[in-house]
């Protein structure tokens, strides 16, 4: 009788015991940055727009300038933005026009990456990049419209909702009229 007691008094400890452990905490589950495909597009669309209006404002004279263009980069974007500008700076070249957005659609949104793709047609008919001398560096065969695809991410520790990720040429989808 008495082992039974001592038995049943460790038993009962082992499952006091077992039920003292904390379990451990789930992983986190990523939530999406937007509550609706519809509002991650015009997240997409507001960055993009307000990229090309810096890229519009810069002057290649003045590299403070060229600080709104990076706000709205990350990654390859930034990178390829930074040294472009740089190189033109101090190579003299001066931009004159601007370039205008004409079509804007969303390509893809993935809500659990926070990423969101665009279409995007731009107009450079009117831009040229001048070199010191005044001649015209854009090669004569550059198309007027510009067909790319934007890439762009959530981070949520930057001052943006939204950072374009990268920007490439794009073949197909919706065409530039």
């Amino acid at each position: 009788m008495r082992n039974r007691g001592v038995a049943a008094i460790g038993i009962a400890l082992v499952l006091a015991l077992s039920g003292c452990s904390t379990p451990e905490p789930p992983a986190p589950t990523p939530t999406a940055a937007f509550a609706s495909e519809e509002e991650a597009f015009a997240a997409a669309e507001a960055t993009y727009r307000a990229y090309v209006d810096a890229l519009n404002a810069v002057d290649l004279s003045d590299p403070e300038t060229f600080e709104g263009v990076y706000e709205w980069t990350t990654g390859e974007a930034n990178a390829s933005d930074r040294k472009s500008l740089s190189s033109f700076h101090a190579d003299g070249v001066t931009v004159v026009g601007e370039s205008v957005v004409t079509r804007l659609e969303l390509a893809a949104y993935e809500p659990m990456k926070s990423e969101v793709s665009l279409d995007v047609c731009v107009d450079v008919s009117s831009v040229d990049l001048l070199d010191a001398s005044g001649q015209s560096i854009v090669d004569s065969t550059r198309p007027d419209m510009q067909r790319t695809t934007v890439s762009l991410v959530h981070e949520p520790n930057a001052p943006r909702s939204l950072l374009i990720e990268d920007i490439s040429a794009r073949q197909d989808g919706p065409p530039c009229s």
